[in-house]
């Protein structure tokens, strides 16, 4: 199945921002999810171990720990997801820390599956504290997935790497990031959901140094938000009100966990509630 034109992309992209239309991609950890985002009418679908977790009633958070190889996962999720979606961009999460992949072929068989770029997840920037420096000491590091997303660049993918920071924000900026996706760590929300996250204020001001950041690398790198306390469409709407520069939102537990457990829940509360 043939990729999307990374300049047939970013030209799309291009015309909404112009235009003020939100820029907004989705998660999808099954091929009924990347179906129903497209129907709606989603502008990209990003897949990664992740997806299939949480669709399974897991917490996001297992696709950083030791469950399954993340980049086989993704290239497995992609016989599902990307016959289903063929007109809309559909984009691998790929685990740029993994010692035990050449990347230089890995990313040659994910463009020729028909993925059309690459997100850099399972991410270490997920991970603080004493783990995070020991990882980065031993050559697990961040660093790692900002030389992939250069690779992939290089090889005409479309590149949306998530960034946690305003320094990350400037290294993806200058590897050829085409969009960063500005992480406010795990969703808030539903079952399975973050409880701890930061404010949705603190975000708007952490977006808003990211995106400055970034534009003093390359004024034309796009922006887009996601995660912790931007769950809903009303939560997003107040960050794109308050940030100039975030061009949309990404969605994962917020584009089809939460909608699923809501839904599920209400049509067998409705169908309990029958009477005889």
């Amino acid at each position: 199945m043939p990729s999307i034109p990374r300049a047939e992309i970013l030209a799309k992209f291009r015309t909404m921002i112009a235009d003020k239309h939100p820029i907004i991609g989705g998660g999808a950890g099954t091929g009924l999810s990347a179906k129903c985002e497209a129907a709606g009418g989603i502008d990209m679908i990003v897949i990664y171990n992740s997806g299939r977790y949480r669709m399974a009633g897991r917490g996001s958070l297992a696709g950083v720990l030791a469950y399954g190889n993340a980049n086989q996962i993704v290239m497995d999720m992609a016989r599902e997801v990307l016959p289903v979606v063929p007109h809309t961009p559909v984009l691998a999460g790929v685990c740029g820390t993994d010692p035990f992949v050449d990347f230089d072929v890995f990313l040659d068989d994910v463009k020729r599956v028909g993925f059309s770029g690459i997100q850099n997840f399972p991410t270490v920037g997920l991970i603080d504290g004493n783990f995070r420096r020991n990882l980065e000491e031993t050559g697990m590091s961040y660093a790692l997935e900002v030389d992939v997303v250069a690779r992939a660049r290089k090889k005409d993918l479309l590149t949306t790497p998530y960034v946690f920071d305003a320094e990350q924000a400037r290294d993806m900026t200058k590897a050829g990031a085409d969009v960063l996706v500005a992480h406010m760590g795990l969703t808030s929300g539903g079952a399975i959901g973050a409880g701890t996250t930061m404010t949705l204020e603190d975000s708007i001001t952490l977006i808003n140094e990211i995106s400055e950041a970034a534009r003093s690398i390359r004024p034309d790198v796009m922006l887009l938000c996601h995660g912790g306390p931007i769950a809903m469409p009303d939560d997003a709407q107040k960050v794109l009100d308050n940030c100039p520069d975030c061009h949309g939102f990404y969605g994962a537990s917020s584009m089809e966990r939460l909608p699923v457990e809501v839904a599920l829940t209400e049509q067998t509360r409705r169908f309990k509630a029958m009477k005889r």
